[in-house]
């Protein structure tokens, strides 16, 4: 790469607009102090109740100024509240001081969610008031998850493996177009976690007018829960969480913006939210309340049980 970039100079040396060509690439650069206005605190919503029979958690937070690298300031003292279509009330508690809002469900068998309910999430802080609602939609089953050998000529960068075990589930999308879905992988409890993996799938395809409605999840959507190599032993859990069409496009804009650097980077955008304020002229939140049924499978990474090499 140096003698390329060499050779690249001198062919500039000796071209008429050489000269010009060598004062832009090593031109010096300004260094530019904007001063920015801070804005507003807003309330921060992440707040996904499920149908699993298990405590469910809403985190309230105020937002920051851009370059307040901080961790994000948590909002304590809120009255936080899911109503569903049938009038049932659950209250969240804050029950460590630190904004994160927990309903317990009171046997091992009691659940919140339940499909094709409708939820309210309502939040009292300070003087104002905010609502966001969410339906339940279905879910399709995992019928297997399978695995086999597989390998890439170069090492990652992210430092991972260069070989193991890919994994994939296997599932069909229900009858009915319109069924929006959000894929997590879990390596022995860890869940892949970047803006970069989140997986959202329109049917059993990627996006509306695919034409997949019905049809097994297509093979990046089933491979995608093997964001690296699986070793040995792993335990390999995947699952696939039903979503609404509006917490598909608030995930997806979530991807885009995460990850929108680069060359073609696009201008940045506020990303979608579904709550409200109460009073239109109050201060406006920021987040997104959800529902999701789960569906769920696992197994651990045997050599011996593995498919043969693809």
């Amino acid at each position: 790469m140096k003698k390329l970039f060499a050779s690249f100079i001198n062919f500039l040396k000796y071209t008429p607009s050489g000269l010009g060509a060598i004062l832009l690439l090593t031109s010096c650069e300004d260094v530019i102090n904007l001063d920015i206005a801070t804005g507003s605190s807003q309330l921060v919503v992440d707040g996904w109740i499920t149908n699993q029979p298990t405590a469910q958690s809403i985190r309230l937070t105020q937002s920051a100024a851009y370059f307040d690298n901080t961790s994000a300031k948590p909002v304590l003292n809120a009255t936080v509240t899911v109503t569903d279509d049938k009038g049932k009330v659950f209250s969240f508690k804050d029950l460590k001081g630190n904004g994160l809002y927990v309903w317990t469900p009171a046997s091992t068998r009691d659940t919140l969610g339940r499909v094709g309910g409708t939820y309210r999430l309502n939040v009292k802080f300070g003087s104002e008031e905010y609502t966001a609602q969410s339906r339940l939609n279905r879910v399709p089953k995992i019928d297997s998850l399978t695995y086999f050998p597989d390998e890439i000529p170069v090492a990652p960068t992210d430092g991972s493996a260069r070989k193991g075990f890919t994994a994939e589930f296997f599932g069909r999308d229900p009858r009915g177009e319109g069924d929006c879905y959000w894929i997590k992988a879990y390596r022995n409890d860890t869940l892949f976690n970047k803006t970069t993996q989140i997986t959202l799938a329109f049917d059993a395809g990627f996006s509306p007018g695919a034409a997949t409605d019905g049809l097994p999840f297509i093979l990046p959507i089933r491979r995608s829960i093997s964001p690296q190599f699986y070793q040995e032993k792993d335990r390999v859990k995947a699952e696939v969480y039903s979503i609404s069409l509006e917490a598909f496009y608030f995930l997806s804009q979530v991807r885009q913006e995460s990850n929108n650097a680069g060359l073609f980077a696009t201008p940045p955008a506020n990303i979608f939210t579904n709550v409200q304020n109460r009073d239109p002229k109050g201060r406006q939140a920021l987040g997104f309340f959800g529902a999701s049924a789960v569906s769920t499978f696992e197994t651990v990474i045997d050599a011996k049980k593995a498919k043969p090499k693809q």
